[in-house]
């Protein structure tokens, strides 16, 4: 996280705490959606009410924000399709219309999952200074022993007070139990079976969604797919066992092989230049931005999700080698601290993880070895489930191959930083009924970004088809 971002997350989880938690809507019936008058144009507003612990119904209730997209041709709907977006810790209550096709025969649901967004959420912090230690502690890593020293600690004091302050929730927050609230939700639009697109985290929702409810899989289309294995078990880091830093450099490798005449320069001496110190470049404004091993790591890993940023990378890569180019400027929307720490609620729930935070340097060493730069990037997402002791007993962690109707898998060939390629393919042979549909190039997503990709999305989600095994779309 950028330290422009980062202030501006501070001063919204300042906001967050002078208003507190959420104020209680309307009551909903216990199978019931309650509609909300107000709502983004185009959708309808809503919110059900679950239960916290599907083991312990005495335990009490959570709320789920959702919205629906109504279907153009309400006179020829089939139906609903569920929505996640990724994550875990993004809201999805606003879904896309995925397709033109999708959006004139179905209605589209998106909701943001238990801990995000407008659902109930965990608060942390109560004190606004508590909240700076973020700036240390999220969305970096150490180059030496005394920075990661430090980072232990920061990351500490942050799970410590979660510990404090997350209430129940923080407990009830693995993707286990969100399947059963996506349960929920699909019995009450009435659909007696689960059609669903999710990405990238929401690909690991919908292979445990299809694991404890495989009688109900209608049609689940995983975009950008996690393996199910590596995510919920295994002895190292999770996120080194995920090794989404392989595909960094083999995305990397994608770019630089077309990038050609427009990136006159050498990486691996680029990335050996930041690791002496950092580089002062110049924004379109003109403003002097002064730009860290880290921080370059993070905006090169965040233009290589999406081939269209391919002209901002090389822009962003000329202008650390000779800071008379124009560096492009950051975007983006500041993070939403409590559902970002919700998200990591998830994560730590659903994943072993070592207990000791000082094994993370080798890790790192070693991931960096195979994806440089990229391998501490990752590494160091998952430091914070080293001590912040979440456990829910609606955690789900496998067998995987329970038999479902046909799922649809769509992966990127050249390289999915988040959700490798490799993935994908050992998710094909795990899971009873799969298929993966491939599409050639590199980045986080394939819906969007190939006509033959959407259009397989469309006979899928309206006739159940899938395509021939070792199908390969070519990207628009």
């Amino acid at each position: 996280m950028t330290s422009r971002k980062l202030r501006a997350a501070l001063a919204l989880g300042a906001a967050a705490l002078a208003v507190g938690a959420l104020a209680p809507a309307a009551a909903a019936s216990p199978a019931g959606i309650v509609w909300d008058d107000a709502c983004q144009a185009g959708y309808q507003c809503g919110h059900l009410d679950v239960p916290l612990s599907y083991q312990d119904s005495a335990a009490g209730t959570v709320r789920l924000a959702i919205a629906r997209l109504p279907a153009t041709d309400q006179a020829r709907k089939l139906g609903t399709i569920f929505f996640n977006p990724g994550g875990p810790g993004s809201p999805g209550r606003f879904a896309p219309a995925l397709t033109s096709e999708l959006h004139r025969r179905f209605d589209i649901v998106g909701f943001d999952p238990r801990g995000v967004g407008a659902s109930s959420k965990i608060h942390c912090f109560t004190d606004p200074a508590q909240l700076e230690v973020l700036q240390r502690a999220v969305g970096t890593f150490p180059l030496t022993r005394e920075a990661e020293q430090r980072q232990i600690a920061d990351t500490r004091t942050i799970t410590d007070l979660c510990a404090r302050n997350g209430g129940p929730l923080a407990n009830h927050l693995s993707t286990g139990t969100i399947a059963r609230d996506l349960d929920r939700l699909r019995a009450a639009f009435g659909e007696p079976k689960l059609r669903f697109y999710g990405k990238s985290y929401g690909s690991y929702l919908g292979e445990t969604y299809a694991n404890l409810f495989p009688h109900r899989v209608g049609a689940l289309a995983l975009d950008a797919v996690d393996d199910p294995v590596r995510w919920s078990s295994g002895s190292a880091p999770m996120s080194y066992r995920l090794r989404g830093y392989e595909d960094g450099a083999r995305a990397m490798r994608s770019f630089l092989d077309g990038c050609g005449a427009q990136c006159p320069f050498d990486y691996d001496a680029l990335l050996d230049r930041l690791e002496r110190g950092p580089i002062t470049v110049t924004d379109p404004a003109g403003r002097q931005v002064t730009v860290t091993y880290q921080g370059a790591i993070s905006r090169i890993h965040g233009f290589l999700l999406d081939t269209r940023s391919a002209p901002q990378l090389a822009a962003f890569l000329r202008a650390l080698a000779d800071p008379v180019n124009p560096a492009p400027a950051e975007t983006g929307t500041p993070p939403d601290v409590d559902s970002m720490l919700g998200g990591g609620a998830t994560l730590c729930s659903d994943a072993e993880n070592p207990r000791d935070p000082a094994v993370w340097w080798d890790f790192a060493r070693k991931a960096d070895r195979i994806g440089r730069g990229f391998g501490p990037y990752d590494v160091y997402k998952t430091l914070p489930c080293a001590t912040w002791n979440v456990a829910d007993t609606g955690r789900y962690s496998g067998p995987w191959n329970r038999p479902t109707a046909p799922i649809l898998l769509l992966a990127n060939r050249q390289g999915d930083l988040e959700t490798p390629y490799g993935g994908a393919q050992r998710t094909e042979r795990l899971l009873a009924n799969a298929r993966l549909l491939s599409l050639d190039t590199y980045g986080h997503g394939s819906r969007g970004k190939s006509t033959c990709i959407d259009t397989w999305l469309d006979r899928y989600f309206v006739t159940g088809a899938v395509p021939a095994s070792g199908t390969l779309c070519t990207p628009d």
